[in-house]
């Protein structure tokens, strides 16, 4: 599809504004951050759903369901007040790789995330503030969250930059968390971040219009392909990149592009 930048422009607005829209949100996984107001709440419901966030949708959203109901429904309160036993009806926890091994870990590195490193977003601005861009913080957010003894197999589920990862699932939640449109789509609770340091979650359907479209030359499913990525959409609109997401993964999902 050979079209010119502001025929693009121009055709990824539209889409845009087709799909970032409140009525999709029931069948995305970020429906179950948007079950709550709090601010802590809706990060720590947002970051476990964008960590199981592979796979059938359905089944994403039920397991991200259950697994906010085994924590009271009530995730920042339980984060910081659960006590070991209390873990215990976490063993049994699966979606797919993510056992429950997995689970128990993340909730006690979250809680020391909480407790000793001013939350999800210290961390995710921590060396924003000193110059650095969001795959630093990614790394960073590595450093901190398997700093405490943990099952060597946990790494997996979280991507670390320094081998190349695309950080699909990362790169999500930090739209979730920074983009403010006043949409009723993605939350905007984070505002120690511009969205235009965000880059674009590389999915299947995004990277397969991307492709078609001419934003994406580069073949693997890298951290490479997502900085060519987002740096073409950075010239489409520098302040806003990752608000394509919408028309990317909408035209590939809804579309077949």
């Amino acid at each position: 599809m050979n079209l010119s930048k502001s025929e693009l422009k121009e055709f990824l607005e539209e889409k845009y504004d087709l799909y970032n829209r409140p009525k999709f949100i029931e069948n995305d996984p970020i429906s179950i951050p948007h079950i709550f107001t709090g601010k802590e709440d809706i990060e720590i419901a947002g970051f476990l759903t964008a960590t199981i966030s592979w796979g059938n949708r359905t089944s994403i959203i039920n397991n991200a369901k259950k697994l906010i109901q085994l924590m009271d429904d009530a995730p920042f309160d339980f984060i910081m007040n659960f006590e070991n036993p209390d873990l215990k009806r976490f063993q049994k926890f699966v979606h797919r790789t993510f056992n429950g091994e997995d689970c128990i870990y993340f909730l006690k590195s979250l809680k020391n995330i909480y407790q000793y490193h001013g939350g999800l977003e210290d961390v995710f601005n921590h060396l924003i503030n000193k110059g650095g861009n969001i795959i630093d913080s990614i790394i960073y957010l590595n450093k901190v969250f398997f700093e405490l003894d943990h099952p060597e197999r946990t790494r997996k589920h979280i991507a670390n930059p320094l081998k190349k990862a695309s950080a699909k699932r990362i790169n999500m939640f930090l739209r979730w968390m920074v983009r403010n449109d006043k949409r009723g789509v993605d939350f905007g609770v984070w505002n120690t971040i511009k969205p235009s340091e965000l880059f674009c979650p590389l999915d299947v359907h995004s990277r397969k219009v991307a492709r078609k479209l001419g934003l994406l030359n580069r073949k693997a499913n890298d951290l490479t392909s997502v900085i060519e990525l987002t740096e073409n959409l950075r010239k489409l609109d520098p302040t806003d990149p990752v608000k394509y997401d919408f028309a990317l993964f909408g035209l590939g999902i809804y579309e077949k592009f």
